[in-house]
Formats: structure tokens, sequence, C-alpha cells
């Protein structure tokens, strides 16, 4: 019998439905082996009875038969499966907790190597072995090793689920394709695998991509914090140095006024030592005709008394000292004189600094138009949209919602709606000008009061001289000089709205803690012509950078 064992296949001792080797083999009318168990339950499910292998159609149920023969076979092959496994698992690796075990394996479980989609089982090397030779098994799908293959069976029809339903997008079996899921959009597993791998393919290169461009924003922001440093460290080393130069100022002029009244006062003391040494001699002369009056007037010799007094009549020269006095220094002025000196010298170094500062802002300058759709119809704008002057002559052109009405007003193409941005304008020649920055949703019709809550921060010009900023209420600006070109900066996330005097390095006015929500454009009033007295243009320049 172990001889003739040899002779067969090791697929021809396999039920061809549970896949293990035969137990209770039995014999169809047509000539296929199954287990016992196996058969009766598929014929109880399959009606008519039907052979799974070739498909013949038993119309009454036949009556099975235990064969012995290849039960004694079955049963010489199994024990040989079995030595074989107990050799050869010794040199296999017991399954670790957390390891998928196999399921075959009887005793020490050893580590499955796959596991099968259709007998939903696992297998380690040893078991796995039919599926790998016996052209049968071959057929079905193996996967890395996993646990709960149970769960990939349909819970309602205890089929393999082996479709998707893209309609519901969910997992199926064959049943629920004619069942729950006849009209959908059905597909095999496979298929919407790939698709879904492919899927996963690009959202893992999307994901990567973001990750990279967050890394290379962290490289950024990490960079932004060094160049942010560096200025923090070259601004308080610069205002070290200024500070301590002011400091040195300020002592230097304080022992300066010391030295001044200390020096007023030595001269003060030197002359009432000059005075009181002089008056001092005086009293000794004084003294000593004092003395020789005394005496010769208690001379009892008359000859003598005459003799000596006209030499007493003649009194020792001495100076009239009714008007001479001796006046406390006037320190008047000196203080004032020492403070005027001193803020000279800031003046000098606020100049050095507001010089620096400009150059600081000058390197965001934008380049700025002008937007003709915006501008009001008395308005006449360059064909470089860098001019615009009042003309007194109303034009006919649409009047849209961006366009300003009444006020002279033109905005410029650009807006900015975070960062820095600085531009200069020519206001030479002009008697009257408005300059500043509006919020997008400003109201561009009818007479619009100026202010930052109106969505405004501008500065103007009015007869010739007269400065303001239009804070709500009006500032009146001190200017000691009258700007020829003026330099608007702002900082967006700083709420800073700054406007210079570009060629005297001066700052004019600065709007300071303002919130901006909206976005910034540009603004530009020339005002009114009258009558030529206003003419000039108001003219966008090039910044040309502060040295």
């Amino acid at each position: 019998m172990s001889a003739a064992s040899c002779l067969l296949t090791e697929d021809q001792f396999l039920c061809s439905i549970c896949l293990d080797v035969f137990t209770d083999p039995v014999s169809t009318p047509c000539g296929h082996n199954f287990c016992k168990t196996c058969i009766t339950e598929h014929w109880n499910i399959n009606v008519p009875c039907q052979c799974p292998n070739c498909k013949k159609v038993f119309y009454t149920k036949p009556e099975l038969q235990v064969n012995t023969f290849i039960s004694e076979m079955a049963a010489q092959f199994r024990q040989s499966a079995q030595q074989k496994t107990s050799s050869s698992s010794s040199e296999q690796q017991a399954a670790k907790p957390g390891e998928v075990p196999c399921d075959v394996c009887t005793g020490t479980k050893l580590k499955a190597l796959k596991s099968c989609l259709v007998c939903l089982a696992s297998y380690c090397e040893t078991h796995l072995e039919p599926h790998l030779t016996m052209a049968g098994l071959k057929r079905h799908q193996l996967i890395d090793p996993v646990e709960n293959l149970e769960g990939r069976m349909c819970t309602k029809h205890d089929k393999l689920l082996e479709l998707f339903c893209k309609t519901d997008q969910m997992c199926v079996c064959m049943l629920c394709t004619v069942l729950d899921h006849k009209t959908h959009d059905v597909v095999p597993l496979k298929e919407e695998y790939e698709g879904k791998k492919a899927e996963l393919g690009k959202t893992e290169a999307e994901t990567q991509q973001m990750i990279q461009k967050r890394r290379l924003k962290i490289q950024e922001i990490k960079r932004s914090v060094e160049l942010s440093k560096e200025d923090a460290d070259r601004e308080i080393a610069g205002g070290v140095h200024v500070f301590s130069a002011l400091k040195e100022s300020v002592e230097r002029s304080q022992a300066e006024l010391i030295d001044t009244i200390k020096e007023k006062q030595r001269e003060t003391e030197k002359q009432a030592e000059g005075f009181i040494k002089e008056l001092e001699q005086e009293i000794s002369e004084l003294k000593k005709r004092s003395s020789e009056v005394e005496q010769l007037s208690r001379s009892e010799d008359h000859l003598h008394l005459l003799q000596r007094l006209p030499s007493l009549n003649a009194a020792p020269p001495t100076k009239d000292w009714t008007e001479v006095s001796v006046r406390p220094p006037s320190y008047e002025g000196t203080v004032r004189r020492a403070v005027n000196q001193l803020e000279e010298t800031l003046r000098k170094q606020m100049k050095k600094l507001l010089e620096a500062e400009l150059k600081g802002v000058q390197q965001y300058a934008v380049d700025v138009t002008l937007d003709p759709d915006t501008a009001h119809p008395y308005l006449i704008l360059s064909d470089d949209g860098k001019q615009v002057h009042d003309s007194d002559v109303k034009k006919n052109l649409p009047g849209n919602q961006e366009r300003f009405d009444t006020c002279p007003n033109v905005l410029a193409k650009q807006c900015f709606s975070s960062g820095r941005f600085y531009y200069e304008v020519q206001v030479k020649g002009k008697t009257d000008w408005d300059l500043g920055v509006a919020r997008e949703s400003i109201n561009r019709k009818g007479l619009i009061p100026l202010s930052p809550q109106k969505g405004y921060w501008m500065i103007l010009l009015r007869n010739e001289n007269e400065y303001e900023a239009a804070a709500g209420p009006a500032v009146r600006l001190s200017l000691k000089s009258q700007p020829e070109k003026v330099g608007v900066f702002v900082d967006y996330e700083e709420g800073l709205v700054s406007f210079y005097d570009v060629d005297a390095a001066a700052l004019i006015y600065s709007f300071t803690g303002c919130y901006f929500t909206e976005k910034l454009y540009p603004l530009f009033c020339p005002s009114l012509n009258y009558g030529g007295r206003n003419s000039a243009p108001l003219i966008i320049s090039p910044v040309n950078y502060t040295e």
C-alpha cells in the first residue's frame, strides 16, 4: 500500500471542495471523489445536484458510500504528510505573539507564510506547498499572512467578498450582486483595488508634495526668524550706538555747563578777592594816619603840632567805594544754550536715523500705475498711468461702481493685502493735494469724509502751506520745509502708514496701530485746478534710493 501511495501525486488525495486530505472519501457516479461531508453539504445548498468538478447534473440525489480503498490511501498520505511536517517543523519558527499562526498545524503552531483568500486559511511553509505545486490550488489567491480571514466573508451569505459595489461603496459577494445589489455598478475586487491603489499612489505623491512644501515652509520660516534676529541684533547695536552717543553728548554738555558756571563763579570770587585786598590796603593806610593823628592830638608842644599838622591835612589816596559792588554772575540762558546745543546734536542724530529709516523702507518700492476706471471725470491721466491732474472739464465717462463721482480721486490698479510696500509721488508746484491709501470697500460716491474710520489713511495740503493728517479729527502738521516729493510706506501686518519728505529725509506723519482686514489701494487726489493755480500734476516717480 505504501508503495502504491508513492505512485500517486499529492493532489489526488485532496478534496476539491475543502482542499484538504480526504476524510471519509466517496465517489460520485461520474467518477470524482470528495469528502462525504463536503459533497453532502454542497448538494444540500445547490439543487439539483451537480458535480463540482465536471458539472454533471444528477436529478436524483445519488446514494454515496465511503470508498474504502481511497480512504486507506488518504490515511497513508496523511500519515506521511504529518511525518514530513513534524520533521520540518523543527527547522521552522513557531508563531510568536502578534504573528499569524498556521491554521493546519497541530500541536505547536508554526508561523504562517501566506494566507489563502479562497481557503480562508493561513499556512506555514510545509502546509503551503500544495498551493504552490497542485494545479487546482495554484489558482488560489495568496497574500501575506493576515488574521481574521472570516472578515473576508459576506456575513449575510457566507460567501467570499470578491466584488465591489461602486454604488454603495462596499465589498460584496456573488449572491449580493443578484439580490441586494442587482442593479448596482459592481466590479471585481481586483479592479477596484487597482483603481484605489492608483488613487492612493496619487494621494501619497500629493501628500509627499505637501510634506515637502511644508518642510520648505519650515525652512523659510526658520530663515525668516534668522533674518529677523539679524535685523533685531543690527537694530539693537545701532540703537545702543545712538543712545551711547546721546548719553555721551548729554554727559559732555552737562560737564561743559558745570564748568561754565564754575568758571563764572571763580571769576566772581577773584574779583571779590581783588576788591577785598584793595580795601584792606586802604584800611591799613587809614589806620596808620589815624595813629599819627591821635599821637599829634595828645602833644603839648605847640610848635610841634603846628609844624606837623599841614602834612596830616592831605588824606592818603583812596577809592570811592560807593558804587563798587560784587554782583553774582548771571546764569540766565546758560542752561538753555546748553540744551539748545544738545537739541542740535539730537536733531543731527535724528536726521541720520531718518535717512537710514527712509533707505530701509525704500527697499519695499513697488510699481504703481493709475486705474482709469476709478478716476473722477474731471481728471486727466497720462498714457503711462503715472501722472494725474484736474482739468476743470467733465468728461463723459461710464458711471461704473468703481468710479469716484464727486471727489477728484483716482486709485491705483495695484492692491495689497499683506507685507510692506512703498511708492513716491512728486507734488512739486501744487497748492492742494491728498495722498495715502484706502481700503477696497470705501464709498466712492458723493462727498467723502476722510478718516481711518471711513477707510482712508491720508495727508493733505491746503492753501499752499497748510498740511494736515486726516486722522479724524484732523491733525495740523508743522513742517520745516514744503515737500516736493512724498514717500508713502505701508506695513500691513504692523498696521503702519508713514509719509516722508523724500528730499529732506524727514518723517511727515505716521498712522500707527491700524487694523487692516481688506485690500489696500494707493489713492491720489490732485485736487481742483482752481483756474490754473493748482494745475501741476501728481507724478508717481521712480524711487531713487537715498544714499
